[in-house]
């Protein structure tokens, strides 16, 4: 089975990952997390959440994945029981005393080894299995030959990412965070340094005058989606917590319609072009396929500014359709005549002119010009809550 897995920082992100398209989601506790700023899961809320996400035959997995100090440890076992109690699916785990503590407790719930093991060959991944893992996630630097190898080796279930942040050092490795703020990065408190402006000085100590970053672009596997499945990939997995629902919808809409595609033998190289457009329209930082066909070169790499540019393309998301009178909530600027696209995962993208608009009291308005604000406008299109509403930028019918 092929996999699409989605990040979500709290419920309202799981709810939206799950419809449209992620066949599991991967959340935080409260503890134990390396997304220490996301808002993360109460115990509550990870049993409704699971309750939820079995409900819809889809599965979530709890990451439990810090590098343990001594005071972490008082409390874990409890942890452990609890998110196996609630049948919390698989938890994704990066110190070997947790796997040990799994395996000891004789939990239901799958061993899945996190990414920040930095499993890159063969032989390691086989240890983890041996530890009794069903999956390891794959370090993000795993090239193509990589994958083939671990997963004929072994025939574990591999997890790689396809989409988010990159880590400027090896995957789990990097020490910058806390060296230079004492936030420790495999603790869940990262400070991107990586992503600071540095000055440049010459070789007597004078200003350049020009910022220096170390930080890579962002990933995104669009176009070898196929060679991963080929190479052994089961779960695809997108990053980021704590991105907006805007982000979550757009991302996992595209790869569930590439990754679709592929599966059903109807991929194409337009299709793959539109869709990369998409998902580069949706970020602020540019990304590439990174270390999956070799080496990243200079063209990966940000080293003078990362020049990241931010949108205001998500216009809306739909609070509910009474006979075609649609109520929305509005999230950027729009007016009457502005021409705007709807997604779904009910139907296609489709494209909308603006024509009257009313506020809440049912007055025309001209305009949706204070955040948030509530109006309605009536279309034909069978508009459900939660789908989304964003500016036209790209000509599909062009591209396609």
């Amino acid at each position: 089975m092929i996999e699409l897995l989605s990040p979500a920082g709290d419920f309202e992100r799981l709810k939206f990952a799950l419809r449209y398209g992620a066949d599991a989601v991967y959340i935080g506790g409260k503890n134990y997390s390396l997304r220490a700023n996301a808002i993360n899961f109460t115990n509550e809320e990870i049993k409704e959440a699971t309750k939820f996400a079995h409900s819809l035959n889809k599965k979530v997995y709890v990451t439990v994945n810090i590098v343990l100090h001594d005071e972490n440890i008082d409390g874990l076992k409890e942890y452990l029981l609890f998110l196996d109690s609630v049948n919390v699916d698989a938890i994704i785990v990066s110190d070997i005393y947790i796997m040990n503590l799994w395996k000891e407790l004789n939990l239901k719930m799958e061993l899945h080894v996190s990414t920040q093991a930095s499993t890159l060959n063969k032989e390691t991944a086989l240890f983890y299995k041996e530890l009794g893992a069903s999956r390891v996630v794959l370090a993000r630097e795993a090239s193509e030959q990589d994958i083939k190898e671990i997963k004929d080796y072994t025939g574990l279930d591999l997890e790689a990412f396809i989409h988010g942040a990159m880590c400027t050092s090896i995957s789990g490795r990097c020490i910058m965070s806390n060296y230079a703020t004492n936030r420790d990065a495999n603790r869940g408190g990262c400070a991107q340094v990586c992503r600071w402006n540095f000055a440049l000085d010459d070789e007597n100590g004078n200003e350049l005058g020009e910022n220096y970053q170390m930080c890579p672009k962002d990933l995104n596997m669009a176009i070898y989606i196929k060679d991963m499945i080929d190479a052994g990939v089961n779960s695809f997995k997108i990053e980021g917590r704590m991105r907006s629902i805007y982000y979550i919808a757009t991302v996992l809409s595209s790869y569930r319609k590439i990754i679709d595609d592929v599966i059903n033998n109807r991929i194409n190289d337009k299709t793959i072009n539109y869709y990369l457009k998409v998902l580069n329209r949706c970020a602020n930082r540019e990304s590439n396929p990174q270390f999956f066909k070799g080496l990243p070169n200079y063209k990966d790499q940000y080293y003078n500014g990362n020049r990241e540019v931010s949108n205001q393309d998500f216009l809306g998301v739909v609070l509910s359709n009474d006979n075609g009178l649609i109520t929305l909530e509005q999230r950027n600027y729009f007016k009457k005549g502005t021409i705007v696209e709807f997604i779904s995962p009910n139907f296609e993208e489709t494209e909308y002119t603006i024509e009257d608009i009313y506020d809440e009291d049912m007055n025309l308005i001209e305009e949706a010009n204070h955040a948030q604000m509530i109006v309605k406008f009536k279309t034909d299109i069978p508009l459900c809550k939660d789908d989304i509403m964003r500016l036209k930028t790209i000509d599909k019918e062009s591209i396609l």
